[in-house]
């Protein structure tokens, strides 16, 4: 069954839809007894990486996602700053993320950047593969995928990034490294 950790930031029912209109099984909880007996969990994100931490450590959850992530070898998913905590730490705040994927969390350069806004990052965008996976099977990378942030994950290893997309510059909009896989755009938003 698939867990979908609700610790008070993210887009919990908007992910919830869609396992629901799939005929998925799923379960929603901030219980960490019960993350600790789960077969796949999504770790969804809306807001501030050192809120969200603050959240995880709130509630005792931090804890059993590392026995569940790092021991246990449970699929992980983390979406948007679900994705960003997942690195070690981030120019947005000063608390330490989990580490469980060498990296950081970095702003973008306005200098860079063409359009206006500036920031957010927010609409659609397109994703280029870097690595063919699984968790790619019939998508079609042109249809676009929605993004909201403006901070982005820099891995230090580059085989842990699964796709990029430009925005001033290239960054990880995909990542991996074994069990653990974070999307930088909101799947539960983008299109088929």
């Amino acid at each position: 069954m698939v867990t979908i950790i609700n610790y008070g930031s993210g887009n919990v029912q908007a992910i919830a839809n869609i396992y629901r209109r799939l005929n998925i099984e799923f379960n929603i909880t901030e219980d960490p007894e019960v993350i600790g007996f789960a077969e796949r969990l999504i770790l969804p994100g809306v807001g501030d990486f050192d809120e969200t931490m603050m959240l995880l450590g709130n509630l005792g959850i931090k804890e059993v996602l590392d026995e569940q992530v790092l021991v246990n070898k449970i699929p992980i998913l983390g979406v948007c700053v679900g994705m960003q905590i997942l690195g070690e730490s981030s120019e947005e705040g000063i608390s330490r993320g989990f580490g469980w994927v060498k990296g950081r969390v970095r702003k973008f350069n306005i200098e860079l950047l063409k359009t206006k806004p500036h920031l957010p990052h927010m609409g659609w965008n397109t994703i280029s593969p870097k690595h063919n996976h699984s968790i790619f099977d019939n998508i079609v990378f042109e249809r676009g995928f929605y993004f909201l942030h403006s901070y982005y994950f820099e891995c230090e290893n580059e085989k842990d990034i699964l796709s990029h997309t430009n925005y001033g510059c290239d960054f990880a909009s995909a990542i991996n490294h074994k069990n653990i896989f974070g999307f930088q755009f909101h799947p539960e938003k983008s299109h088929k």
